[in-house]
């Protein structure tokens, strides 16, 4: 019996020098940044390079490299030009993409800049980028070449380091979830301001299940980038600030969405600093968010809301669970020939591996309405923390959801 343990120290002790070897086979220790703009319609959508950056260390996995946990909105996928082996993969959506379903992506063309971090390749890889639609159809798709010898390819972070401080170690930071906070709308004498905000939303996020009981697989920071004016543009009211990322409310003309379009320039602020997963907070006293599946959320910090907001905006934008509560059924995201990629949501086309295996043991069901529908799509409790700011917890669903990325990050398998 005493060889047991044992014997299973020793497979995972080959299981990690395997994955160990599988990643610096093919990448360095550093973060590749690919800029891309996306442009077009409703109708067309096309993808283009804007640039390259190298930043030192890579602050992502480094394992199960090859395997996406969502499918996402969109997808990179990096190839090994000498083998032909994929070597990462990564899933994200966009701003870009909620656009072209809104009303006026009917009638105008624009472009979004898009920022994308990947480890940086030893030699010369593929990368292939898609856009895909409601339908999971691919609407756009660009492959290029990435060539880490590139004289152009610009160096950030190297120096001229955004200030930050550490909130929050992992006891393990090579095999953890980074996060940042990054300040907007906080004039340089409100930086102590900001850090108490970031504080508290760490205690907000980390007071959930399976934060809570997994805290110490995430390494926290928060970034001090200094804007020239206090709080955040309010177009509707004709209030435009100076902010270091440029975010506004009436995002798509939706009153309380609060964005940034100036992603190159968040990137550009985090460069140096040990991030991935990125949390904006914001200094106004006007309720409102966002949060978008691999890419960034916002979140106004001076109301009484702001707790359950940035959680409810981290669980977007971290574990991609969908929003669960309806408005109608008029302009519908979500299809019956199509299994929502959001691991929370089901039109039940294909529920397979979401979370039948709750619904068998009788912690969750299926519940009509969800993802702004009130038919067709199902959520898996009568409420959750994202489907109402009241409630205090997330539903079973999402736990499980949220459990499974946490583990899929820091290299385990997820607990049934």
């Amino acid at each position: 019996m005493k060889r047991i343990p044992l014997i299973l120290a020793m497979a995972m002790a080959v299981c990690l020098q395997a994955v160990a070897q599988q990643f610096d086979t093919f990448f360095r220790d550093s973060t590749l940044r690919l800029d891309y703009i996306f442009a077009g319609d409703a109708a067309s959508q096309a993808i283009y390079v804007d640039g390259q950056a190298l930043m030192p260390r890579w602050h992502g996995r480094r394992t199960r490299l090859g395997e996406l946990p969502l499918g996402g909105n969109g997808q990179i996928t990096m190839k090994d030009r000498q083998s032909g082996e994929v070597i990462y993969r990564h899933s994200f959506s966009t701003l870009f993409q909620e656009w072209l379903l809104t009303p006026e992506a009917k009638t105008v063309a624009k472009s979004f800049e898009n920022v994308f971090l990947v480890p940086c390749p030893k030699r010369t890889a593929d990368v292939t980028i898609e856009l895909r639609d409601s339908h999971n159809r691919v609407t756009a798709s660009l492959t290029h070449a990435v060539d880490p010898g590139d004289i152009l390819i610009r160096h950030k972070g190297f120096s001229h380091v955004t200030p930050y401080k550490t909130l929050q170690r992992a006891a393990d930071t090579t095999r953890c979830i980074h996060i940042a906070y990054v300040a907007e709308g906080y004039r340089p004498g409100e930086m102590g301001g900001f850090m108490a905000d970031a504080e508290a939303a760490t205690e907000a996020i980390f007071a959930h299940e399976p934060f809570k009981s997994l805290r110490s697989r995430f390494n926290v920071v928060a970034v001090m980038s200094p804007s020239e004016d206090s709080g955040a543009s309010r177009p509707a009211e004709g209030v435009w600030k100076s902010t270091a990322l440029g975010s506004h409310f009436d995002t798509f003309y939706s009153d309380r969405y609060l964005t940034t379009l100036s992603l190159k320039r968040l990137h550009d602020v985090l460069a140096g600093t040990p991030y991935e997963h990125i949390i904006i907070l914001v200094n106004t006293d006007k309720y409102g968010g966002g949060g978008i599946y691999n890419s960034y959320n916002l979140t106004y910090t001076k109301g009484d809301q702001f707790r359950p907001v940035v959680v409810h905006e981290f669980g977007h934008s971290f574990g991609g669970l969908g929003d669960e509560y309806e408005y109608g059924d008029g302009d519908p995201m979500y299809h019956a020939d199509t299994e929502p990629w959001e691991p929370n949501l089901t039109t039940r086309h294909d529920f397979k591996g979401k979370w039948e295996n709750l619904v068998r043991d009788g912690r969750a069901t299926l519940i009509e309405g969800g993802g702004y529908q009130q038919r067709g799509v199902f959520r898996g409790a009568a409420d959750c923390r994202m489907r109402t700011n009241d409630v205090p917890d997330f539903c079973p669903v999402c736990r499980q959801a949220l459990e499974r990325m946490i583990y899929f990050y820091t290299g385990e398998p997820a607990k049934r």
